[in-house]
């Protein structure tokens, strides 16, 4: 089959560019701008376009499928010569939909845990050597895409992102997987550019439960009152499973899993990583896998890329960095390092660098989210304000906002690193919590700051 990507640079469109040109497909595409590990990736398999820009001359008529990413425009020009040739049009999901819908879809869906739930998974199949298809919305250990398809695989198992499917399509990706197998985790208000009021976004994840093919079945957290009442609500004839957090101890930084086994000693901690491992442990065992055998694979399952993921740690010092942005992640991760550990000082550190989270009206959902923290500072960078077109946050909306009197607040990215590396890390914890790089930080350099 021969495909083109417009924008084919993105972490999710390179990655199903790379599952396609393994599967066998004629992969060509373009883009305006590529980044590592994007480059690399595409370059090593033969894929990266020689010169970057749109080029009208590439859409010819014998392409079969035009897979359209999110990062192009709606006059893009090689979208609009693809039109005007009357060529077959796909967003992202829409296209994985085709690659699977003789599969059994298993679709993990919610505002926060999809990533790791999802991998989870994959952990436990994998260790298994159970083959599956999949996409997932992180690097996992011992896979070399975040996408695998295949002609043979009876599974599939699709992380289902609520944000738009593409320029041209408004829908959210996780309403054009027709899910077998659905997982609910949480609900909290996110991608306020997109879904104007709490209504609007709950309202999302009513149409993906409705979605479940009859007979399908759903797993829920229970524990979230907005999923109960929305798989509660769901009418089509399907089986619901209810989750919650299972009962844990942690011992001297290690969290041990009350198994029927006995307690357990995992790799994965926090209250939220221990409900995602409930919701994945239902998915394994729709999908074939007993508890016994659950247990024995989650023990060696050391998180999601960038999520709690530990990046030094000596004999009284640890630092991690998370994913974490919106406001119930970045509570969730708080608390979860406090609760490890509860003897030692938790620095955390947040940067506002989201659409939502620089959004002056949408600031006060953080209200109480550092709480869990002994020393807070928020960072972020006004310039990332003016590239969104919003309107100035100051000061004063930040630490109002968060509700706490000692909160430290940067805005320069060179103040903000001299003040992490003037810290005494020692019995502390630091927690960097980023859906980017606080204005060009050097990781390896923070490591150094620890070990």
């Amino acid at each position: 089959m021969r495909t083109h990507f417009i924008a084919i640079g993105g972490a999710a469109m390179h990655n199903l560019a790379l599952a396609l040109h393994n599967k066998g497909y004629q992969v060509t595409g373009s883009d305006d701008a590529i980044f590592e590990p994007s480059k690399s990736r595409l370059e090593k398999k033969g894929l990266l376009p020689n010169e970057m820009g749109w080029f009208t001359e590439k859409i010819t008529s014998d392409i079969e499928a035009i897979i359209l990413g999110m990062h192009a425009k709606a006059d893009n020009p090689e979208l609009l010569k693809a039109q005007e040739l009357g060529l077959k049009i796909y967003s992202y999901p829409e296209f994985l939909y085709e690659q699977s819908k003789n599969k059994t879809r298993v679709v993990i869906g919610g505002s926060h845990g999809k990533t790791t739930i999802t991998s989870m998974i994959l952990h436990v199949m994998h260790y298994h050597n159970i083959e599956v298809d999949y996409m997932v919305g992180a690097q996992l250990e011992g896979f070399d895409t975040m996408v695998h398809l295949t002609e043979t695989n009876d599974f599939i198992v699709l992380e289902g992102d609520e944000y738009l499917s593409s320029p041209m399509d408004r829908r959210p990706k996780f309403h054009l997987y027709q899910p077998n197998i659905a997982l609910l985790s949480g609900i909290a208000w996110d991608h306020i550019n997109v879904f104007p009021t709490f209504e609007n976004y709950v309202e999302q994840f009513s149409i993906f439960t409705s979605q479940i093919t009859n007979g399908g079945i759903l797993v829920y957290n229970e524990e979230d009152p907005t999923v109960k009442q929305v798989a509660e609500d769901t009418t089509n004839p399907i089986r619901k499973i209810a989750y919650q957090t299972p009962s844990y101890t942690v011992e001297n930084g290690t969290t041990l899993l009350d198994t029927p086994e006995g307690p357990m000693p995992i790799e994965v901690f926090g209250a939220h990583n221990l409900n995602n491992l409930a919701g994945a442990k239902w998915i394994c065992q729709c999908m074939g896998v007993d508890e016994v055998d659950f247990y024995e694979a989650i023990a060696s399952f050391k998180g999601a890329s960038k999520r709690l993921e530990k990046i030094a740690e000596s004999s009284n010092k640890v630092a991690y960095k998370d994913f974490a942005h919106s406001p119930s992640k970045v509570s969730a991760t708080t608390k979860a390092v406090k609760s490890q550990y509860p003897d030692r000082k938790l620095i955390a550190c947040l940067e506002l660098h989201t659409y939502s989270s620089l959004n002056a009206e949408f600031l006060k959902e953080y209200e109480g989210a550092l709480d869990a923290a002994d020393v807070a500072v928020v960072f972020y960078s006004p310039d990332a304000v003016k590239i969104k077109q919003l309107d100035e946050v100051s000061y004063e909306q930040i630490a109002q906002s968060f509700n706490r009197k000692d909160l430290i607040i940067y805005t320069n990215p060179i103040e903000f690193k001299e003040y992490l590396f003037a810290q005494d890390f020692n019995n502390s914890a630091l927690l960097l919590m980023s859906s980017g790089n606080y204005g060009g930080l050097n990781f390896d350099e923070v490591s150094q700051l620890i070990n």
